[in-house]
């Protein structure tokens, strides 16, 4: 039974009810081209599916020569344009959590998306244009007015992606009813889809759309993500009939509040002996609810009891509306939003070890011989061959893994769960730095001999890379949307994207580090321009290190993790 429906019982205390969830809006908006047409609501995922694939083309067809752009077009230095993509990739991940909030609160994930569209589409025609003269029209000088209309193209592309980003995921899930079996398994499909829909963008940007912008035109390079983009909005606008759309409950964060400041008002109150047999009821369920016993963060139990000092004061108040007396609902959302922020917490870690595919591992293929077979290879290529390593993964997940794991545990029923997927995707990454070390020993021994190996050695760990990728990632998304408060499940999906950001700048930390304990007068560190002096390996070992512990605290955190479903 949800939090939602239960109501306090018991002597001498009392809770206060309230009829709570999220309200459907089906017909609000019509488009004249699909007014007429049956509503099909199970085509509305796939046209979901079909409008991540676009705008990942779109999104990944700016980022990923970004720096290249900034170079040779706007003529920025080697630092300046490193630092500036890093500034605004940092901030393209950040921008969902404010979006998700701004849907959870005020707009809705439909809404959210229809205005980060307005946003998105008009940065990226802004980039696309930068380069033209009208863009000294615009800004002045050439050079000046180009990165002028650049830098604001380029943020107002943060910004709607970041409401994209936030919303977009949620509002495909809201597609599918958890009250029908064939759903909720088509709702897990969905979220591996999505995912395999977000890797479909970096394929096409690094096979396609970077070299037009190298070999033919910037112009026609970012004209086609900017047409791409255009062509999902359409899309998007016209499937409108057949989206089921959730209207926002209020201010998830100031319903958090509020139980934390009623609590702390009781703190020193005495409660009735059953003030932990917490329940809420409505008109939708059996008059005498079950009892839901509640362990973790108890203390904050005594928000939604109502005692003989404030209940002549507070009951006349509006459920969820005041700052003495809280539902069970909200008193629920808050414990489930602390249970997950360990999990959520080790993810950093997961995506600080991600991130070195952009960093480190460019540099350390930039050492060896760039071709394979002698067809030249660009470092920074091989990051398109983890995503295609990413697609097999996920073919070999559900074609050989799952039954594999059936045969050998006949008993078990259906898939590993959330938090073991999560965490055999950490115990993985923690063995693809490992491999990332071992290619780099082979590759200090081979340069101490003269010897320049193939870049072909890192196939290993960038395949090791896309399977702790495909375990963790795909599983976080689905764990977050599935755990967290009906109020807030825009806002928690958002925190799996922050995790990268922080992940990143946890990055950044560590290069710091490495670089003030490692470089001494007498050796130039781990990390140093000419890699046959450094030792990468030590680095790479250092973060296996750090990825095990990392898994360890995880295996204790989700040992211990109470899923939602069964407190429910």
């Amino acid at each position: 039974m949800d939090t939602g429906d239960a109501v306090m019982r018991g002597t001498g205390a009392q809770l206060l009810p309230e009829s709570h969830g999220p309200k459907t809006q089906d017909d609000s908006l019509q488009v004249p081209l699909l007014k007429d047409k049956k509503r099909a609501g199970s085509k509305a995922p796939t046209v979901i599916l079909g409008f991540e694939c676009l705008e990942s083309i779109g999104f990944f067809g700016i980022s990923t020569n970004l720096v290249v752009y900034l170079q040779k077009v706007l003529h920025g230095s080697n630092l300046a344009s490193a630092s500036n993509v890093t500034t605004w990739s940092g901030t393209s991940y950040l921008t969902p959590l404010f979006g998700a909030i701004i849907a959870d609160t005020f707009l809705g994930n439909y809404n959210t998306i229809i205005v980060s569209l307005v946003f998105y589409l008009l940065g990226m025609m802004l980039v696309t244009s930068a380069f033209l003269p009208t863009a000294a029209v615009l800004g002045g000088s050439s050079v000046l007015g180009a990165q002028t209309v650049a830098f604001v193209g380029l943020y107002l592309v943060a910004v709607g992606s970041g409401g994209v980003r936030s919303s977009l995921l949620p509002f495909g899930a809201e597609q599918f009813d958890d009250d029908n079996a064939t759903d909720r398994e088509s709702k897990g499909s969905f979220f591996s889809w999505f995912y395999l829909c977000v890797s479909f963008g970096p394929i096409v940007s690094g096979l396609f759309i970077v070299w037009i912008q190298d070999n033919v035109s910037w112009g026609l390079g970012f004209g086609i993500s900017t047409a791409c983009m255009a062509l999902a909005f359409g899309v998007f606008v016209l499937a409108t009939p057949m989206y089921k759309r959730r209207m926002p409950t209020g201010t998830p964060l100031k319903r958090l509040s509020q139980v934390v400041v009623a609590a702390c008002r009781k703190i020193n109150r005495r409660v009735p002996a059953d003030a932990a047999m917490l329940h809420e009821v409505s008109d939708k369920v059996d008059p005498q609810p079950k009892i839901a016993h509640t362990g973790d963060f108890s203390f904050l139990d005594k928000a939604a009891v109502i005692t003989e000092s404030d209940f002549g004061e507070v009951i006349t108040e509006e459920a969820g509306s005041s700052w003495k007396l809280c539902t069970v609902t909200q008193v629920e959302e808050l414990k489930i939003l602390l249970r997950l922020l360990p999990i959520w917490a080790t993810s950093i870690i997961v995506s600080a070890a991600y991130a070195q595919m952009n960093t480190t591992f460019i540099q350390q293929g930039s050492a060896m011989n760039m071709s394979i077979l002698s067809v030249p290879v660009p470092a920074a290529s091989m990051a398109s061959f983890e995503v295609t390593c990413v697609l097999g993964w996920v073919m070999l997940y559900g074609k050989v893994i799952v039954p594999a794991l059936r045969s050998f545990y006949p008993g078990v029923d259906g898939e590993p769960s959330m938090l073991q997927r999560m965490g055999a995707g950490r115990l993985i990454m923690a063995l693809a730095m490992a491999v990332s070390a071992l290619v780099e020993m082979k590759r200090l021994d081979s340069a101490a001999r003269g010897e320049e190996i193939s870049i072909a050695w890192q196939i290993p760990q960038y395949f090791v890379l896309a399977g702790a990728e495909v375990f963790c990632y795909i599983a976080q998304l689905e764990f977050f949307y599935a755990e967290a408060p009906d109020t807030m499940k825009s806002t928690c999906t958002s925190l799996a994207l922050l995790t990268i950001a922080l992940g990143s700048y946890l990055c950044s930390f560590i290069y710091a580090l490495v670089a003030k304990f490692t470089a001494t007068a007498g050796s130039p560190g781990w990390i140093c321009d000419n890699l046959n002096q450094g030792h990468l390996d030590y680095f790479f070992w250092a973060m296996a290190a750090m990825c095990t512990l990392n898994f360890v605290v995880y295996s204790g955190f989700a040992k211990n993790y109470k899923l939602k479903t069964v407190l429910s």
